[in-house]
């Protein structure tokens, strides 16, 4: 294997159980102390950043994804707002989660613990570098980040600055290691080290999480693609139904919880699709329809079976005219990927509807699907939006990176 990743490796389960001792008091230190290096060393990250942005540029990076990228001093504050967040928060290391007498005299419970070292593959998305560190070292975790090489100067910036804050704080540097090189090889290498790491979290398009998903011996909390819906139903109020979807599609649209599809319903589509779209066209965003819809916008081109499951993460946009609720439901839940789905509605029984029966991690009344966010809901930051069902699902926050273990206090039983 790799001498470089191994080295990695090592020093990540040495750090593990250093940052896993930590005061409370000791963490929160760190992480303001990191909020502060973060703002005061700015103009070094832009300078970084500016590298990758430009690189991207020339080689024809998509502007939805050239966005992803960027960072700017309100996104560096944005980043140090979130360490902040997450200082204030409570601490769930430590956590004892019910006990139990059973009829022997044992007191059994269960204490939330962390993870040990967490693997993270992730694009082009810096904030995903300080977000990580945070939520990882709150809870007690050390954390390898493997980045792409879109964001390679940025990524660097980043961990030199927060490791520089670890060492002047007298924690171990290594509680964040940055992998340098960003081929596949020795991306598929890192798949495979269970023997130091405990949990990968793959952060990116389809491509990426599937080879993680495919490839890792390492076990994989997925996070996955946003193929997000709005479900304009026939009771919705059609001024807060444009408002809704023009955030949700064009406030930044190369991001996981942007809005991919819209559904009408066939009643309210002569009065709200030739409004939305000029509103739309003003943005430049690109509608791709079905007949009905196609026939009421201008500019509009017929949409494949392939866009209704497609994450576009740029100004495109399908749109479908439905007869129902249902078959808007039947039409995200076969389509959909699991991430964020929304219904603009007056109707209590549909709303309830559409709540219990979308399949996905966060489904939205009369809401942005913008907001599926860890910051957003509060968490301070957060690792990546789970789509999966087990151990996590949604933003994930610090609950996400821990675990349990079960504690028994005894006074002598033996088991017969």
């Amino acid at each position: 294997m790799n001498e470089v990743l191994v080295k990695l490796g090592k020093n990540a389960k040495e750090a593990e159980g250093k940052v896993r001792g930590l005061s409370t008091d000791k963490k929160n230190k760190v992480l303001l102390a990191v909020a502060e290096r973060l703002t005061a060393d700015a103009e070094t990250l832009l300078a970084a950043n500016a590298i990758d942005v430009e690189k991207g540029k020339e080689n024809g990076m998509p502007e939805g994804l050239v966005d992803r990228l960027l960072l700017t001093k309100a996104r560096i504050e944005g980043m140090a707002e979130g360490l902040r967040q997450l200082a204030e928060l409570e601490d769930p290391i430590g956590e004892v989660i019910g006990m139990k007498r059973r009829p022997n005299g044992l007191l059994i419970g269960q204490k939330r613990v962390p993870l040990g070292v967490i693997g993270i593959i992730y694009e082009a998305r810096p904030n995903v570098t300080a977000d990580a560190f945070g939520l990882c070292f709150k809870t007690g975790n050390a954390v390898i980040l493997k980045g792409g090489s879109d964001a390679l100067h940025s990524n660097q910036a980043i961990v030199d600055c927060i490791r520089r804050t670890l060492k002047e704080n007298e924690v171990t540097e290594d509680a964040i290691q940055l992998i340098s090189d960003t081929s596949r090889e020795t991306a598929a290498e890192f798949m495979k080290m269970n023997q130091y790491v405990d949990v990968l979290i793959p952060r990116g398009g389809r491509g990426l999480i599937k080879a993680v998903v495919n490839q890792s011996t390492i076990p994989v909390i997925e996070t996955g693609t946003g193929n997000c819906h709005i479900y304009v139903d026939e009771s919705a109020d059609l001024s807060m139904a444009a408002d809704i979807v023009m955030n949700a599609k064009t406030q930044r649209v190369g991001v996981c919880n942007a809005c991919e599809s819209l559904l009408v319903h066939e009643k309210v589509k002569d009065a709200f699709l030739p409004v939305l779209a000029k509103r739309l066209q003003e943005k430049q965003v690109e509608i791709r329809a079905d007949e009905e819809a196609k026939a009421l916008i201008p500019g509009a081109v017929a949409a494949t079976e392939e866009d209704w499951g497609t994450e576009y993460l740029d100004y495109i946009l399908s749109i479908k005219v439905v007869r129902s609720v249902d078959e808007a439901i039947a039409h995200i839940n076969r389509y959909n990927t699991g991430h964020s789905e929304a219904i603009v509605t007056e109707n209590y029984t549909n709303a309830q509807k559409f709540l219990d029966e979308v399949d996905a991690a966060a489904v939205y009344v009369n809401a942005s699907t913008r907001f599926t966010d860890g910051f957003e809901f509060g968490y301070g930051a957060e690792i990546g939006i789970s789509t999966q069902k087990l151990h996590a699902r949604g933003p994930m926050g610090l609950l996400a990176l821990t675990t349990t273990k079960y504690i028994i206090y005894g006074n002598g039983q033996i088991r017969p």
